[in-house]
């Protein structure tokens, strides 16, 4: 795998998701792993093969880019496996929980959640989320203030 403290591909700059079946119930506290990437082409598919590879399965990704590198926020199948094989390579990465919800694709779902945890004082901090437009279902995660009181107050 080559240096994945590199950039990423520009085709990337606002956000990729990619939905397999996963085993989470509707809505769960999820690990996520940010992934600090060189911004330069390549970076992102060497990180994405070396994945596939140990076959770990990308549920959610985003990226955010600076000046000089990229954050790559991710949910995938086994955070722990993914945490240690980038970490082996020397790549910085944080892991945090977040809440990641399969909810309805329908208007008004997300000013639900968003009215319920306001209500409860809890702030997002950042969310991501996709769906295709014929699809009855749709993938958020969020990462609250307070994920476990965010996840209790959302199972209300």
């Amino acid at each position: 795998m080559p240096d994945v403290c590199g950039p990423l591909d520009p085709s990337f700059s606002l956000f990729a998701l990619l939905i397999s079946n996963f085993a989470f119930t509707p809505m769960d506290i999820a690990k996520q792993l940010s992934v600090f990437l060189e911004n330069t082409p390549g970076t992102l598919s060497a990180v994405c093969d070396e994945l596939a590879k140990q076959k770990i399965n990308i549920y959610a990704l985003t990226i955010s880019d600076t000046v000089d590198h990229a954050v790559v926020r991710m949910v995938v199948s086994d955070s722990s496996r993914a945490l240690r094989l980038l970490e082996e390579r020397g790549t910085l990465v944080v892991e945090n929980d977040v809440l990641m919800i399969d909810g309805d694709n329908r208007p008004g779902s997300l000013a639900a959640i968003t009215h319920k945890l306001s209500k409860a004082k809890i702030n997002i901090e950042y969310a991501y989320l996709a769906t295709s437009p014929g699809s009855k279902r749709g993938l958020a995660i969020l990462r609250p203030s307070n994920v476990k009181k965010a996840l209790e107050v959302l199972s209300k």
